[in-house]
């Protein structure tokens, strides 16, 4: 029988990760021992034995045999919270392509050295009765100090070690005496780094309508029956974030723990009070405007069991709960799920992963969940729960669509309709509030005419081609170019271009339109401080402003009962993209815009302004029908081979040298040409990408499309070996891609 190795990891919360040793495992513990595992290993030069991760296990010996040890066994806690994100990181490694260091530095991110403030308290050991006996003998004796000290822990039965030192006046002789004796304890304890601040109040009890109860019954069922992820697709306003709060509840009446993913963008204020209006101090939050330290103090609070619930971006799907049970994933379908950096993973598979990992369970909602998942359950992968109503008596709001190609032929030109101007002067008139979207989605630049809304296409890839600055229209799939035109190929036009409108300039526009009215901007420049998105947001919600102007940041999970009219500027950038799920996104963003308005008791009204009033994804997004969308997108999608139908691998490479990099990437072309034997691939490009040179780096990707994904992944780790044992390539960095 020959040997069998394993890399293993000796200390995961060093800076240097990349540092494994391997060990010889012994024949008893053969099959025993897999990545992930927790063992007990001899190190140094002594006799000392340290607890390791198991990385990867193999029968390929990388130095002498015999200057290897043997690992020593299987540690008796393996069961622990390192261990199963070790094995999630070995997943992500062979599904999404990057190193098991990547992956680990993903998974479980450096413990940064600053760990809270740590602090001494003294607290009373005997009864109050003692204490108060002892009290009165202190006094009777004289011993002035002890008798303050007593007094001051009678009322409060805890105090700070600092304050009885300086205040009171206590010795540490007092002190150490008073310990001997058993009459208080001197104990040590951190205080953590805490974000949230929680409500005076706890949140009121609210009546769950019939349609949340019958969703709830019918999730615990599934758990009770299949256990498989369950996605609410419930349309905006129907009180999702209530189910929500009773699945969690009973997660932690079961001593378990939950993680609720949130998009960053809609990580704010109002999202993380309600969660804490409800749970209280077992709730607590990481983001990426709080420090290193700031979010190491928060997993550190789970670790230990301090907190219960972690509400957080894609990284809190990392956090290291010691007895994981719900994972939830609100707005499922934001593209933020999605990692850009390598692994390039995406948060709502890495869950289902990580849930089948530990036992626990996974909730996905969305009014507009992704192609992807709405798949699944189609599949019977995912189990599929509907809610179709708002909660009380809000209704839907009524939608107007602004023919943009018409409003040019009565001569407007101006970026807003007529239909949106007078819906603007009625509804500010009545006091309410009213919301402009400026969908700028796709902003890097499709060309379009504006007299009868045709838009330049690559004629191979059906997707939009993109201007650049050398007078060349693009296709980032394929690389096919043309000329830029100075006319409508369609009608003859000369209103042929990209558009140039930002918030800054709509917020000039409004202001000459609507003198006197408050306006507040929120996008990329608004929001650079660390606490701008609340208070830009909470200035709106308190009524200190008439107009909110905003890209997509300002249409993600928000509720503003005074907000009657929403206003979807450009809705064709998004639609026009040059990505083949532009449709998708365009459905997804217009029905998240419309839903912001009349989410009270005043009815709500939404304006859509777009060149292609007749396309799909905008007729679907103003019916509220996400079925309809559905069917039309999925048959796109098998028609032209593209995910979920499909699957799609995207080889990203980037180099200082832009020959060199074509170069590169032409040889990889060839290489996988060679290694497939079959007509079930398909490759696109390479190409430059959509952004051609980033930080004095170019950028090229070829895309690889096959059925089955295992097909990929096997092509996948072939051409890392050859990339790997090529000198051409150390100058070049290749990235993976699946799905995107």
């Amino acid at each position: 029988m020959s040997s069998i190795y394993a890399d293993v990891i000796v200390d995961i919360t060093h800076e240097k990760l990349d540092r494994s040793f391997q060990y010889r495992i012994p024949s008893e513990l053969a099959g025993k021992i897999v990545p992930g595992s927790q063992v007990k290993i001899p190190f140094g030069n002594g006799n000392r034995s340290v607890t390791g991760y198991v990385l990867s296990v193999g029968n390929q010996a990388k130095y002498d045999e015999s200057r290897m040890k043997t690992i020593l066994g299987l540690s008796p806690d393996g069961a622990a919270v390192e261990a199963h994100l070790i094995a999630l990181a070995d997943w992500m490694r062979h599904t999404y392509g990057s190193t098991m260091i990547q992956a680990l530095r993903t998974v479980l991110p450096v413990k940064t050295k600053a760990k809270g403030k740590r602090i001494r308290e003294i607290e009373l050991l005997v009864t109050e009765e003692t204490a108060q006996e002892l009290f009165n003998e202190y006094e009777r004796k004289k011993y002035k100090a002890k008798a303050r000290l007593l007094a001051e822990l009678l009322k409060k039965q805890v105090i700070d070690y600092h304050d009885a030192v300086s205040v009171l006046g206590i010795s540490a002789n007092t002190l150490r005496s008073m310990e001997e004796q058993k009459i208080i304890r001197v104990c040590r304890k951190n205080i953590w780094r805490n974000p949230v601040e929680l409500p005076e109040t706890e949140a009121a009890s609210c009546s769950l309508s019939r349609e949340q109860q019958l969703v709830i019954e019918g999730v615990k069922e599934e758990w009770r029956q299949k256990g498989r992820p369950c996605l609410i697709s419930g349309v905006t306003g129907s009180g999702k974030t209530q189910v929500y709060m009773e699945l969690i509840a009973e997660t932690i009446a079961k001593g378990r723990q939950a993680i609720v993913l949130i998009p960053e963008i809609a990580l704010t204020y109002q999202n993380v009070a309600r969660f804490c209006a409800r749970f209280r101090e077992k709730v607590t939050m990481v983001n990426s405007r709080m420090t290193r330290e700031e979010r190491a103090d928060q997993m550190e609070r789970a670790r230990l069991g301090e907190v219960q619930i972690m509400i957080g971006p894609r990284s809190a799907l990392f956090t290291p709960f010691p007895d994981l049970g719900l994972i939830i994933i609100d707005e499922e379908h934001e593209t933020s799920y999605k990692s850009e950096t390598t692994p390039r993973y995406h948060a709502r598979e890495t869950a289902v992963y990580r849930a089948r990992l530990e036992g626990a369970r996974v909730v996905m909602g969305s009014a507009t969940p992704s192609v992807d998942a709405f798949y699944l359950c189609e599949k019977g992968e995912y189990a599929l729960f509907r809610m179709q109503t708002r909660y009380g008596k809000a209704m839907m709001p009524k939608v107007w669509i602004a023919d943009m190609r018409e409003e040019l032929k009565q001569g407007n030109r101006s970026i807003l309709s007529r239909k949106l101007q007078q819906e603007m002067e009625e509804h500010l008139s009545r006091g309410e509030q009213v919301i402009l979207f400026l969908n700028r989605r796709g902003y890097a630049g499709y060309v379009s005419c504006r007299s009868c809304g045709y838009v330049m296409k690559c004629p191979h890839c059906d997707v939009s081609l993109t201007a650049h600055n050398n007078g060349k229209l693009i296709c980032h799939y394929c690389g096919y170019e043309r000329e830029q035109t100075t006319h409508c190929p369609s009608c003859g036009s000369p209103y042929i271009g990209g558009f140039r409108a930002g918030t800054q300039q709509i917020e000039q526009i409004i202001k000459k339109t609507f003198p006197g009215k408050r306006i507040l901007r929120m996008d990329g420049d608004t929001t650079k401080r660390k606490d701008s998105y609340d208070e830009i947001l909470g200035s709106f919600a308190k009524g200190e402003a008439d107009i909110l102007i905003g890209t997509q940041m300002i249409v993600k999970g928000h509720d503003f009962p005074n907000v009657t009219l929403v206003g979807v500027l450009l809705a064709d950038l998004s639609l026009n993209a040059d990505h083949y799920r532009a449709g998708e996104r365009t459905f997804q963003l217009l029905t998240q815009a419309v839903g912001r308005a009349g989410r009270g008791a005043k009815e709500g009204m939404a304006v859509i302004q777009t060149y292609h009033p007749e396309h799909y994804s905008i007729v679907s997004a103003v019916s509220q029908d996400y079925d309809a969308f559905y069917r039309e997108e999925i048959e796109y999608r098998r028609l032209l081979g593209y995910p979920p139908a499909s699957n799609l691998m995207a080889i990203h490479g980037a180099c200082e040298e832009e020959e060199h990099l074509r170069e590169a990437m032409e040889y990889v072309k060839r290489f996988l040409i060679r290694i497939n034997h079959s007509d079930e691939v398909q490759m696109i490009g390479p190409a430059k990408e959509s952004v051609a040179k980033i930080s004095d780096l170019y950028r090229m990707v070829l895309y690889v499309k096959a059925a089955d994904q295992e097909l990929l992944l096997r092509q996948r780790e072939k051409l890392e070996q050859y990339i790997e044992i090529n000198k051409g390539f150390q100058s070049v960095y290749i990235q993976f891609d699946f799905n995107a």
